[in-house]
């Protein structure tokens, strides 16, 4: 069990440096070029970047460092370990990067007049790096450490407490950039947020069918050889007319809802049938994490 427990561990790390990887590139590739800005400290460090010219590989790390004491005590020591790792290969992919740009091996975008294009791969850059790092139990630091705090303490997302904080800090670079730079960089942290939350909740989608008919048993023995689903079903009576009926509540991949709606009719014509998207699923038949 031990050895399992510490795999089970072990394993999250590998996604969380492909984040920080993703993260650290689209800083160096779209926002520092093309001068727009980034939320947390990680935007503090842009704006140290833009103000003295201090390198974001090190700057990041050095404004970590008090908030490790606080997410040491509120997280917990497996999750500031993830934190720690995250952080500290923020900086080395950062200081790798900048290396590649400084020997000319790496040439960043950089937008001429229109910096709308920069701004959407920007957004999903970050927002994609950000959110694997999140998905699998890290954080790079700054702001995602209160952001993971207060999800736990409120039922907020950690894409809606990292925007509330970017645009703050955000507001306040108007002072460094351009009144057009700051609108382009609000459209970078929402596109960025919304893949946070994507990712989040969960990339992989499918659908979840609520079946009201008389013929559950029917419906459920198709459903079960014909596309080997699980099926629940469950007694229900219908509030106006007292007639008995049954709910076959089933999911299935997105690929297979033509499939599934096609049993249903070829059953049950007068099927009442509610469909939801379902954006994470567990479980046999599906992913088991």
């Amino acid at each position: 069990m031990l050895v399992k427990r510490i795999w089970n561990q072990l394993r999250l790390i590998p996604p969380i440096l492909l984040g920080t990887a993703i993260y650290a590139f689209g800083l160096h590739y779209f926002i520092i070029p093309n001068q727009l800005m980034e939320g947390g400290l990680t935007g503090i460090a842009v704006l140290l970047n833009y103000a003295v010219g201090w390198k974001l590989s090190i700057t990041t790390l050095l404004l970590n460092i008090p908030l490790f004491l606080i997410g040491w005590r509120a997280l917990g020591k497996f999750q500031m370990l993830y934190t720690i790792i995250g952080t500290g290969s923020l900086s080395i992919f950062l200081a790798l990067i900048e290396y590649l740009i400084h020997s000319g091996w790496l040439v960043p975008f950089q937008s001429s007049n229109d910096y709308m294009l920069a701004a959407l791969y920007a957004g999903a850059t970050l927002g994609t790096g950000l959110g694997i790092v999140f998905r699998y139990g890290g954080t790079t630091g700054g702001i995602d450490i209160i952001a993971r705090i207060l999800t736990r303490w409120r039922s907020f997302s950690m894409g809606q407490v990292i925007l509330a904080f970017d645009a703050i800090i955000i507001g306040i670079s108007i002072l460094y950039i351009s009144l057009e730079k700051v609108l382009y960089t609000l459209v970078v942290v929402f596109i960025a947020s919304k893949m946070i939350d994507f990712l989040q909740e969960g990339a992989y989608s499918a659908k979840a069918f609520s079946i009201i008919t008389d013929h559950g048993e029917k419906i459920a023995m198709a459903i079960t050889h014909e596309l080997e689903r699980g099926v629940t079903l469950m007694p229900a009576k219908g509030a106006f007319s007292g007639q008995k009926k049954e709910i076959v509540y089933c999911v299935v991949e997105r690929a297979e809802n033509r499939r599934l709606k096609t049993i249903i009719r070829n059953i049950d014509p007068r099927a009442f049938i509610v469909i939801s998207d379902v954006h994470d699923v567990l479980g046999e038949g599906f992913k088991e994490e």
